[in-house]
């Protein structure tokens, strides 16, 4: 049989095409350390039955276009099925663009709003002091 490739379909999206990569572990002839390769090739599926994470067997065969060499032979096992987020959890709201000086001016104000705070709470202090004074004053 002519040369034959086991791979993972990585792109099911044009038509009568599929991308297969194929991972192989390969070991450094000088430092001896293992190393994973990643090849890419196109192959024809003439009758679009391969998706996105199937294992598939391709052949080499005379060249179909400019990147496709290899054809579909079988679909050796099917992907057992992908993840898929609610709408709600993929929509993400960003806000709006904001520049230095407005970043600013908010933390300013919240500062500002800090200290007022600060003092709202001193002057209840105070108010309570004064009617503790008048309150002993007029029990005396």
């Amino acid at each position: 049989m002519a040369h034959t490739l086991i791979g993972t379909v990585t792109s099911d999206k044009r038509d009568k095409t599929i991308t297969v990569s194929i991972v192989s572990r390969e070991t450094h002839p000088l430092y001896r350390k293992q190393y994973t390769k990643t090849r890419k090739y196109t192959a024809h599926d003439e009758k679009n039955e391969a998706r996105t994470g199937d294992r598939v067997q391709i052949a080499m065969t005379a060249p179909i276009s400019k990147t496709k060499a290899y054809t579909l032979v079988k679909v050796l096992e099917k992907a057992r099925g992908t993840v898929e987020l609610k709408e709600d959890v993929n929509i993400v709201e960003l806000p709006e663009k904001v520049g230095a000086d407005e970043i600013a001016k908010a933390k300013k104000a919240e500062a500002e709003a800090k200290e007022a705070e600060k003092a709202a709470k001193k002057a209840a202090k105070a108010d309570k002091a004064d009617e503790a004074a008048k309150a002993e004053g007029e029990e005396a």
